[in-house]
């Protein structure tokens, strides 16, 4: 029977490894237990073993030389997480960049990472579920359902995973449908009302056919109250469905069909302000008790959303040729987001003081085709060999309407603050209104190939190339009905005049947008078997991001043209060791990488609004170290933890066409969203009490350096926009049936209540600066249910 790729048996994945575990799930004897070891052999170990596809093939992750974390779905499920956000607590390189809608968010590996609201451009970090590459970061913030396991693979992978992956690759594989009949039913409660409910069942549907379905609901108000809507926001309503069907249609050959549909409708994030604006606006957001991270009030209109709605199909075919595995995977998704956003942050327009209010719907659609070839192991020659074909279309029409007010004759609501209304007569003011309908596509193809030369048993040098073929299709046409803060003019081919971005007539016709690129990417490794327990290695990885351009709502002149392909070189050094009878794993990597032609959001002011537009911001680098450790003394305790440095930081800043030398970055500048030093370390414990159930203690336990959010050319924004080192501990305490038909678990998050920002940027009315705060500032407690039967127990 064949060894799927992308849905591996595996003996024991430990629910993490290094750099970051779930320690609630950590104590589950069936997860470090040999099927045969007797139950009440509880201070016998049998290793550690944990098998990733990190290289397209199945392999120990300690014989895998590059930097790789495992988390399993169901250690961020038992930290109390709905998806990837929740990761960054247990992968110190991984870092999070929360934004007011998901279409916004980014990830970040090793300090380096886009932040864009471009929909021409792509994210430096891939997340691929089952091996299909999703298009837009925002794809990837769904939620996690029935997922086996998170690989973290950091540092350039474009020759296997391809050109998005500059920063890295987040690999989530979902759980494969079991032979037998079986399922899992679970409930979770959590203070300030929020509920989740998940059900999983396995059904045999012949001989040689099985399936596996899980629905879920989950629901929660918020942790921010605004009192001009009189309700809590911050919260979501998320449901869905997915589905797998797995099919052995010979010996030779398995079929695998994935779908899923998923519904989410979020009040998050709105934005607080935490610092005093220096105008009028300070009157309107007194109520909100501003005090920086410690604000949870906010006074606005407009309700920030995201309603969005997703869902996709695949079908992966594994077929024995000989000795070697052909493995097709074929893949559509339809992702439309619409983007609901409070852009002034005030309850009403006051004479001077304007309302800004957009609303942005999106629709994307991709179709992905891989066609791989992959040798047996363990011959003098290993390689993987393939195809890929991509078209990643999204259209988008965002809308921004402003009101100016210069006089009212209402009264003052305090001195100097006077409201104002569209009531004719009672106010003077104007209604400035665009709307721009703008779109790309995303054409890629690309041949690739990996091949291992076994020089001798300890022994192996390891050859990477990729070709890649891009082109990028843009178009943006700006309707305006008036000129004014936040609006400016019309943007279509009158400006362009054939061509050049210069100013010209307005004709109502799209511009037309175009740029074709190819590239050669590649890896070249050794790696020496020290001893039975140790393994080293070093590399070299050439790579590239495509080419991009600035494509949002209010682009002018100025940003219109093309953003150049990113590369990269990198290197890495990594030791891999095994101790104790393998029930000790410590990890230690060095690194080092260079980016030319670094794509970045900078900030700038256009028509009266501060917005970040993507540019060549010159060359950056990171560089820094990385230790992970697994340790398993028996088989009812568990220690894991990770610890990362990594400086991350600007070499030549490159200013934006327009700049003038005031929006210089300053060499040496730390990277945004790269702290120095972060790390996690956690422990379980299970006491078999021999009675009616065991019972599981945990605590996880993480930390972060001080952090930036705004790569500004301005020391004093840098430092307003820096968020100061932090730590959070989680506890836990369950109740776990023997034979494990059932648990009943409780946790307290961020036991000591540090409050903390997971986003500060600047714009806020007055010079003020926005925070968004998240759910795991405040402390909070929940309880999970959770019953399993038949092949699931």
């Amino acid at each position: 029977m064949i060894s799927r790729t992308c849905a591996p048996h595996i003996r024991s994945i430990f629910l993490t490894t290094m750099a970051g575990v779930s320690l609630t799930a950590l104590a589950q004897p069936a997860l470090a237990q040999d099927p045969a070891t007797p139950a009440g052999a509880a201070e016998e170990s049998t290793g550690i073993d944990i098998v990733v596809t990190a290289q397209k093939r199945e392999e120990n992750l300690q014989n895998v030389p590059l930097s790789v974390s495992v988390v399993s779905g169901d250690a961020i499920a038992a930290q109390g997480g709905v998806n990837l956000e929740n990761a960054q607590y247990l992968v110190p390189s991984l870092n999070f960049r929360k934004s007011g809608t998901s279409l916004n968010q980014a990830l970040f590996l090793r300090g380096v990472g886009t932040i864009n609201f471009s929909i021409a451009a792509e994210p430096s970090v891939a997340a691929v579920i089952d091996g299909v590459v999703l298009s837009r970061a925002g794809e990837g913030f769904g939620d996690l359902v029935d997922i086996e396991r998170i690989e973290v693979l950091r540092g350039p992978q474009g020759t296997l995973f391809g050109k998005n992956a500059s920063a890295g690759v987040v690999s989530m594989v979902s759980k494969a449908p079991q032979d037998t009949f079986g399922g899992t039913i679970e409930a979770s409660y959590f203070d300030a009302d929020e509920y989740r409910a998940r059900a999983t069942i396995n059904i045999p549907l012949g001989q040689d056919v099985r399936s596996r379905f899980t629905g879920f609901y989950s629901e929660y108000d918020g942790n921010i109250r605004n009192i001009a809507l009189n309700r809590t926001v911050n919260g979501y309503k998320h449901y869905g469905v997915r589905g797998v069907i797995e099919a052995d249609l010979s010996d030779a050959v398995t079929v695998i069909l994935r779908g899923d549909w998923r519904k989410a409708n979020d009040d998050c994030c709105a934005e607080i302000i935490g610092t005093t604006p220096s105008n009028a606006a300070a009157t309107a957001l007194s109520g909100t008790n501003i005090s920086g991270d410690e604000t949870r009030r906010i006074n606005q209109n407009l309700l920030t959303q995201t309603k969005e709605e997703s869902w996709g199909v695949s079908m992966q075919i594994d077929a024995e040729l000989g000795n070697q595995i052909i493995t097709s995977i074929t893949a559509y998704r339809n992702w439309d987001n619409t983007e609901i956003r409070d852009g002034d942050w005030l309850d009403r327009p006051y004479v001077g003081l304007n309302q800004l209010h957009d609303v942005g719907p999106q629709t994307s659609k991709t179709f992905s085709q891989e066609l791989r070839l992959a040798s047996p192991a363990g011959g003098v020659l290993e390689y993987v060999a393939g195809l890929y074909y991509s078209r990643a279309e999204s259209q988008r029409v965002f809308s921004r309407d402003v009101i100016v007010c210069t006089a009212s004759t209402l009264p003052a609501v305090a001195p100097g603050l006077v409201p104002c209304a569209t009531t004719g007569g009672v106010s003077t003011f104007t209604n400035p209104f665009g709307s721009t309908d703008y779109g790309s596509v995303f054409t890629n193809m690309a041949a690739f190939g990996q091949l291992t030369f076994n020089v001798s048993d300890r022994f192996r040098a390891i050859g990477g190339l990729r070709y890649t073929a891009d082109q990028l299709d843009g178009n943006i046409l700006r309707t305006t009905r008036l000129a004014g803060p936040g609006v400016n003019g019309n943007f279509d081919a009158g400006i362009y005049n054939n061509g050049s971005p210069v100013a010209g007539v307005s004709n109502g016709q799209p511009v037309k947008l175009k740029k074709v690129n190819d590239n050669w990417s590649g890896k070249a490794a050794l790696q020496y078997d020290i001893s039975d327990g140790t393994m080293g290695y070093a590399s070299y990885t050439r790579g590239y991001k495509g080419p991009a351009y600035n494509l949002f709502f209010n682009l002018n002149t100025n940003g219109a043209g093309v953003i150049e392909p990113e590369t990269v070189d990198a290197y890495e050094v990594g030791l891999k060791n095994r101790f104790l009878d393998n029930t000790l794993i410590l990890n230690l990597t060095g690194f080092y990488a260079k980016y030319k032609n670094y794509q970045a959001n900078n900030p700038d002011l256009v028509a009266g609004v501060v917005v970040t537009r993507l540019t060549n911001a010159g060359s950056v680098s990171t560089r820094g170290v990385e230790a992970d450790i697994l340790w398993q003394p028996s088989r009812a305790f568990n220690i894991s933890g990770g610890l990362a440095y990594t400086d991350a930081k600007v070499d030549q800043f490159r200013l934006p066409p327009g700049a003038t030398e005031a929006q210089r970055v300053p060499n040496g500048t730390r990277l945004a969203n790269a702290p120095k030093w972060k790390g996690s370390l956690g422990a379980t414990y299970t006491i078999e009490t021999g009675g009616f159930a065991n019972v599981e203690l945990g605590a996880q336990g993480s930390y972060q350096s001080s952090q930036l959010y705004e790569l500004s050319p301005n020391a004093a924004v840098r430092a307003a926009t820096t968020v100061k080192g932090y730590g959070i501990v989680d506890v836990s305490a369950g109740l776990v049936d023997a034979d494990n038909g059932w648990s009943v678990r409780a946790q307290v998050k961020n036991l000591f209540d540090q409050s903390f920002a997971s986003s500060i940027v600047s714009g806020g009315p007055g010079g003020s600066y926005r925070y968004i705060i998240p759910r795991e500032a405040d402390r909070y407690f929940g309880v999970t249910a959770k019953v399993n039967f038949g092949s699931e127990r």
